[in-house]
């Protein structure tokens, strides 16, 4: 108990619990208060985003491509600690992976709903350019540059403490172990739970769906509520095994998702609609990134963009940490355009797929998503109804009940193993935490999740809890990179007079 730092701990716990009960007992007026935040932030403050957002990705360029891209993260000549395809599968499936796979299959459903779009032009020329925008560079480059920052605090300068105010102490000093270290902490914590929050009940709808579909068993919350207990015993069952069980488990979610990918663009009948449409996205893309990167002011930026780098900046608390953690022995530019490789295409490949798919079965008329979506009102049930299109289905749903569960088991170990070090006043590199401590944190993060499944929280509700968590988390994230550029420079000056 001495070793366990109560500010990141208990408080938390607290705070969690007390925002439970108000979901649960009071949905009404927890969403007019969650209403006018989400207003007021993305009409006052949308352009403070938007800079992080393009700023971040400017940076990660930068940094690979300097002195620093060569800084390697542990000694000098010391070798990766995990094979390139094992340390590609963790850094991928680390994050929003699950979230990946349901808005790849949905997100232009969404969009062919927003009057910005449709006032672009077609919609199979937009919808999936913005979702390669979306998922694309500018999101993981805030996972390359932080992985880059945490591996170098945690093994080049070797810190005793696994925070994410450590990361801040080239610039803060001995406020690091003040008032201003711990209320970092504070943030990065609610941060994290916010976003576990908003992915699993995000998400897990669809996973329910399917699995009704699959087994008969009547949808309901509670058949929800009952897979997020499962998906809780996976991954704390493989989280208690170490790193171990997380690389094995990552693994097995890239032959998953391999395999889904596969199944729908051989079997789906949309390879030409796919691959011509998916070139053309990726050159408009390219053409309009900083068009895209610097559009404020209409509805669209507010419910889509600036939720977007929201979401993935209060998941910077702890997939970077863990990319960092896992990427000893690599150098600073590996860890950059690894996030990039791995995580970025990976990300795009399913944009371009599952996404495509669904977008070629419209406009080929062999199935009216929209209209069947305008009908029933029911995102999930139009997402299934997509893949019932193809021959034999069954094998589809099955494959996207076990690679969506896999990931949201995947992406909670890394989770799991981050929250648990945060929970010690010390911790050294390459130490991990006990398993009592992995059990509590495993727990604690999936309750929030259950209470806005019993809330019956909407969208918009699960958008303003990233984006307010997201606000204090961007000057933190800017804090850290300045940190990171000053110490890494230093150290370069260091080796040079050795």
């Amino acid at each position: 108990m001495k070793r366990i730092d109560p500010w990141t701990t208990l408080l938390p716990f607290g705070a969690i619990a007390v925002l439970c009960a108000v979901f649960i007992a009071a949905p009404d007026r927890s969403q007019a208060v969650l209403n006018a935040i989400h207003t007021f932030l993305g009409t006052s403050f949308g352009w403070y985003y938007l800079v992080i957002g393009l700023g971040v990705f400017l940076i990660s360029l930068a940094v690979a491509f300097s002195p620093l891209g060569t800084i390697r993260l542990g000694k000098p000549e010391e070798r990766p600690q995990y094979g390139f395809w094992s340390w590609g599968a963790m850094i991928f499936t680390c994050g929003l992976a699950a979230d990946i796979l349901f808005y790849s299959l949905c997100e232009w459903i969404y969009y062919a709903q927003e009057p910005y779009i449709l006032e672009k032009g077609a919609l199979k020329e937009w919808a999936p350019a913005y979702s390669l925008f979306h998922w694309g560079p500018i999101p993981w480059s805030f996972y390359a540059v932080l992985a880059a920052c945490f591996g170098f605090m945690l093994h080049v300068r070797g810190v005793g403490k696994q925070k994410y105010s450590e990361a801040c102490r080239p610039i803060l000093g001995a406020y690091t172990d003040r008032a201003p270290g711990k209320l970092i902490d504070l943030l990065a914590v609610f941060a994290l739970i916010a976003g576990t929050a908003t992915t699993f009940s995000v998400a897990t709808p669809l996973l329910s769906a399917a699995l009704s579909a699959l087994t008969g068993f009547p949808e309901s919350k509670y058949l929800t509520i009952g897979i997020l207990l499962c998906v809780c015993l996976i991954y704390t069952l493989a989280v208690v095994r170490g790193i171990r069980g997380v690389s094995w488990l990552a693994n097995a979610c890239m032959i998953l998702f391999g395999a889904l990918l596969a199944y729908v663009l051989l079997f789906g009948g949309q390879v030409g609609f796919i691959l011509k449409t998916g070139v053309a996205s990726v050159g408009r893309l390219i053409a309009q990134f900083f068009p895209f990167a610097v559009h404020n002011g209409t509805d669209f930026a507010r419910n889509w963009t600036i939720f977007y780098w929201a979401y993935w900046m209060v998941w910077c608390v702890a997939s970077p940490f863990f990319m960092g953690s896992v990427s000893r022995g690599r150098t600073v530019r590996q860890v950059i355009l690894g996030a990039y490789g791995f995580g970025m295409s990976s990300t795009l490949i399913a944009f371009l797929v599952f996404g495509n798919y669904g977008l070629g079965l419209q406009i080929s008329g062999r199935f009216d998503a929209l209209g069947f979506y305008a009908a029933a009102g029911n995102i999930y049930e139009t997402v299934l109804s997509m893949l019932r299109m193809l021959p034999v289905h069954g094998i589809a749903l099955a494959l996207l009940v076990l690679s969506m569960a896999a990931f949201y088991a995947t992406s909670f170990d890394s989770i799991t193993i981050v929250a648990s070090a945060y929970s010690y006043r010390e911790q050294p590199d390459g130490a991990e935490a006990s398993g009592r401590m992995k059990l509590f944190w495993a727990l604690l993060l999936i309750l929030l999740p259950i209470a806005l499944i019993f809330s019956e929280s909407g969208m918009t509700n699960l958008q303003t809890v990233s984006i307010i968590a997201a606000f204090p988390i961007g000057l933190v994230m800017i804090l850290i990179i300045i940190a990171f550029l000053r110490d890494a420079r230093r150290y370069l000056r260091e080796t040079e007079e050795e």
